[in-house]
């Protein structure tokens, strides 16, 4: 049993992919899975709030946010189109404590008053935050987080066969469903953020935003919070050169946002 156990977790954990800028990353869980894990989990996420009347509560504010965000997607499935068959979906959450924004396996995301406000964020410095997030997806970063998840369960697989300790056995029977909620919350790694930061600046200057922005909204995110950093730096961690790295990023993509073409608008849900 333990030698067919190793046997699995070899090839288990050789099972790889490539990420849409030519990294490869650990992948145990197929995109389509991670899909249908966020399905689930953004209704969950958003029951609570919506029976308390926090999501899209203000009108004008939604409207808002989902024009930019529509212009971004309208991006990433030109560039991307198999996500043309995602259910792109954006919700703006009422919370004016919270600095945060995210993007789930499929297009489901969301974006809180907090970092709206906090950061008087213009259109140009939303646009950077939703298209680092929808990048994340598009990259399966959030696929990539379960994967990693699932691997740490089954080394406590083999320990609870190796030692026949019934305890590992009860966090055996719990680990596909605590993966699958944990890799939401994990925070993302230095190469899916740097990986991020380049797909979602190129998707908004391509929709025509200053990419330019990008560097202020880390500018502004440095400074909001105090001793609290904002929840939207725990899950992305930023390197010190990192408004350096957007700097030099900006200047690539500035073609593409001086270009005059029409800048189509997806419509979401």
């Amino acid at each position: 049993m333990i030698k067919k156990l190793l046997l699995i977790l070899l090839l288990t954990l050789s099972a790889c992919t490539t990420s849409p800028t030519g990294r490869h990353q650990l992948m145990l869980v197929s995109p389509e899975q991670a899909i249908s894990a966020s399905r689930q989990a953004y209704v969950q996420t958003l029951r609570p709030l919506q029976q308390k009347g926090q999501v899209d509560s203000d009108s004008n504010t939604t409207a808002r946010v989902r024009y930019i965000t529509g212009r971004l997607v309208a991006q990433a499935v030109r560039l991307f189109p198999h996500t043309k068959n995602w259910e792109w979906s954006v919700k703006v959450i009422d919370d004016p404590k919270m600095v945060n924004a995210w993007c789930m396996a499929g297009g489901k995301m969301a974006i809180y008053t907090g970092l709206l406000d906090q950061l008087r964020a213009t259109d140009d410095e939303v646009a950077q935050v939703m298209g680092h997030e929808i990048a994340h997806a598009l990259a399966n970063h959030t696929a990539k987080r379960m994967s990693v998840a699932m691997a740490s369960q089954l080394g406590i697989m083999g320990l609870a066969i190796a030692s026949r300790d019934s305890s590992h056995r009860g966090a055996i029977l719990g680990g596909s469903v605590a993966a699958a909620a944990l890799a939401i919350t994990l925070p993302n790694s230095r190469a899916s953020e740097t990986e991020a930061d380049i797909m979602g600046i190129e998707i908004a200057a391509r929709a025509g935003y200053d990419p330019r922005a990008a560097a202020t909204l880390w500018q502004k995110m440095g400074k909001v919070g105090g001793k609290t950093p904002p929840q939207f730096l725990s899950t992305h961690p930023a390197p010190a050169n990192r408004q350096r790295n957007l700097a030099n990023l900006a200047e690539q993509m500035m073609p593409y946002y001086l270009e005059k073409s029409p800048r189509p608008v997806y419509p979401l849900r």
